[in-house]
């Protein structure tokens, strides 16, 4: 079996996108507590890219894989200070 390849786009749009409403309107999507993602989940996630980056970041939390957005927002912030 192939290894799956992570959607590189997605993980730097969770990294910046801010949360558009609710509670945590403002926050960044990577920044959402577990607590707040398994509520929207099970209220029902967005359609779109909203409800694929919330999905995302969720799968990615409830797995503990959370150095994966740590990397990812250290290579963004990076690349932005030497771009």
């Amino acid at each position: 079996m192939e290894p799956v390849q992570p959607d590189v786009k997605i993980l730097i749009a969770i990294v910046t996108t801010q949360m558009p409403f609710g509670k945590y309107k403002g926050t960044l999507i990577s920044d959402l507590p577990v607590y707040y993602l398994e509520w929207l989940k099970n209220k029902g996630l967005p359609a779109g890219k909203m409800g694929m980056m919330l999905s995302t970041v969720y799968e990615i939390k409830v797995n503990g894989l959370n150095t994966i957005l740590d990397k990812v927002k250290t290579a963004v912030r990076n690349s932005r200070n030497h771009g």
